[in-house]
């Protein structure tokens, strides 16, 4: 059991039960590789969804839009293009076998990736963010429970986050509060209260 995500739990309480089940061999031969242990906790303490109304954890088959393969996938893709096409690439990811791997979003469109190497451990990988449609990249030595801890604390602070992130007081929203998408429709499913 990691001492960080206990530490996190005393800060934000996660919910009673997630009511989730992740098969995560099934998960790391989707993604391609194993995930680190922390995100594995985390996801099994808190399931996916929202930190303080702003950064929200990926979680395997979410029930929601954030969905951590669907996200990795996506944003390998996305991040391809905008390279090809001419925006530049972080140095970190110049090196042979180094990969963005998304394993957080935020409200306003940031990512948050890890920064795997190949040939590296998942416990070695550290977090890459990407601000939203933008070029800059901020880079953190450290593994993604020791970030998000680390971020709602204020012992680190992104300047490619939103300025009233983290929230007084913690809060945690699970993903199962919001309707899941319909896999027939691209568009995520919005209460008629919103229109």
């Amino acid at each position: 059991m990691s001492h960080t995500v206990d530490r996190l739990t005393e800060i934000v309480t996660p919910p009673p039960s997630t009511g989730i089940e992740v098969d995560w061999e099934e998960t790391a031969g989707a993604v391609g590789t194993a995930l680190p242990a922390d995100y594995v906790e985390l996801v099994e303490r808190y399931g996916g969804g929202r930190f303080d109304e702003y950064l929200w954890l990926l979680e395997p088959d979410a029930r929601s839009y954030y969905d951590l393969i669907e996200k990795v996938d996506d944003r390998e893709g996305d991040l391809e293009d905008l390279w090809d096409g001419g925006e530049a690439k972080p140095a970190q990811l110049e090196v042979p076998g180094a990969r963005a791997i998304a394993w957080a979003a935020t409200d306003n469109g940031e990512y948050l990736y890890w920064l795997a190497h190949e040939g590296r451990s998942p416990e070695e990988w550290t977090v890459l963010v990407n601000e939203a449609r933008g070029e800059r990249w901020e880079h953190f030595e450290m593994g993604c429970a020791e970030f998000l801890l680390k971020s709602l604390i204020g012992e680190v602070r992104s300047e490619l986050l939103w300025s009233r992130y983290p929230a007084d007081p913690h809060k945690f929203e699970s993903s199962g509060l919001y309707p899941r998408r319909d896999d027939d429709d691209d568009e995520f499913d919005e209460d008629e209260d919103d229109e």
